[in-house]
This record gives structure tokens, C-alpha cells and sequence, in this order.
């Protein structure tokens, strides 16, 4: 079985996920990219069931058939070369959210993790289509975060364990901001700002060489 390490990482990744069959994963690898199965729950994956598919969204026969939104993972990663694993979930607060369809202001400066001044949230389209995947690349324009309206939320990273922990980030941030809002409205850090801790997140948590 090919990738096999990688088809484990993807299952042990999906097994801490959890939300049973909502949400899906991927990695980039050197043919294309394995994604996490339709149908099945995160809590029941097995490697064999891990898809390969190529960027042209192409897959072999005899495997099972890949999650329903292949085509915004393949699309991320024929648009960002930056991008080497992908993880959509339907957490809470940021559901909540995308189902207000809000994006998340500089209400905190982590929103900088980001990569801008906001998580935004992608326009609403029909789960699995070619539209839903556009909106998807539109809104992580310089973004590794967006929300996604009425569904869920969607992040970026180098490999999958670091994308988990952004994703477990950006639902953190995503109750902070659902909380300050019942409270009022959070006061939103400027442009100037933003653009210092911007810049910041570019070296932040790494050790010199």
C-alpha cells in the first residue's frame, strides 16, 4: 500500500477529529493528494479506506470513493503550493458563526495566525460543487482560515498535526468571539495594528537555527 505512513497519519489525525461524518482531511503527497472517504466516520477509518487522488481530480476505480468535497482540497492545492495539508470540520462556534454568516474581525490579535485581518467567511454554495470549491479559494486569498457560510470551517497547513492545533485555534477563537458578543460589541484592533502582528506570526513559535 502506498503512503502508507501518510495514510496513518491521516487516520489517526481523522480518530482525534471526531464529529462522525461531517468534515474531511487531506494530505498532499507526491501524485497528488489522500483524502478521507465518503460515508464514513472519522471514528471508524482505516487506511486501506484512505483515497489517492491526482490534481486533476482523478482517482483509481477500485478504491472507495472520496469525500463528496474533493474538488476545494484539490483546487487549495493546485492554487496554493504553500499548502500541504487541509482539514474541514463542522465545530461549533465556528458553525455558529459561518451560519451568520460573520467573519471573524480583529477582535484578538491570534486572528493574525490567520494571515490577515479577518477569517472570512466564504459565500454559501451547495456542499461538494464546483461553485462551493470557488467561493473556498476566494476567501483563503492570503488566508490559511475561512469560514464557510451555513457550514462549517476550513484551515491550511504545513502538515496535518500542525493543521489540527490551527483548527482547535481558530474554534477557540471562534467561542471567544461568540462570547464577546453576547456580552457587546468587542472593541477591533486596528489596521496598523494588525499589519505589526501580521508580520509577527511570520517567525512566531520558531527557534533559531
Amino acid at each position: 500500500m502506498i503512503y502508507q505512513g501518510q495514510r496513518k497519519t491521516i487516520v489517526n489525525i481523522a480518530h482525534e477529529l471526531g464529529h462522525g461524518r461531517t468534515g474531511n482531511l487531506s494530505t498532499r503527497v507526491k501524485d497528488g493528494f489522500l483524502i478521507t472517504p465518503t460515508g464514513i466516520s472519522n471514528d471508524d477509518l482505516k487506511e486501506d479506506q484512505i483515497v489517492m487522488m491526482g490534481l486533476d481530480g482523478g482517482s483509481p476505480s477500485d478504491q472507495f470513493k472520496p469525500s463528496s468535497e474533493w474538488r476545494f482540497h484539490r483546487d487549495l492545492y493546485v492554487n496554493r503550493e504553500d499548502v500541504k495539508a487541509i482539514i474541514h470540520t463542522h465545530s461549533t462556534y465556528a458553525t455558529v458563526l459561518a451560519c451568520l454568516r460573520k467573519s471573524i474581525p480583529a477582535f484578538h490579535y491570534m486572528i493574525a495566525e490567520a494571515g490577515g485581518e479577518t477569517i472570512r467567511c466564504a459565500d454559501y454554495a451547495t456542499f461538494g460543487t464546483q461553485a462551493l470549491s470557488d467561493n473556498i479559494v476566494m476567501a483563503m486569498k492570503d488566508r490559511n482560515a475561512c469560514l464557510m457560510a451555513n457550514h462549517g470551517m476550513l484551515v491550511v497547513g504545513e502538515n496535518l498535526r500542525e493543521t489540527l492545533d490551527f483548527s482547535r485555534q481558530v474554534e477557540e477563537l471562534a467561542k471567544q468571539y461568540v462570547l464577546a458578543l453576547q456580552i457587546g460589541e468587542p472593541v477591533i484592533l486596528s489596521k496598523q495594528e494588525m499589519a505589526i502582528n501580521i508580520e509577527k506570526f511570520k517567525t512566531y513559535g520558531k527557534q533559531n537555527d
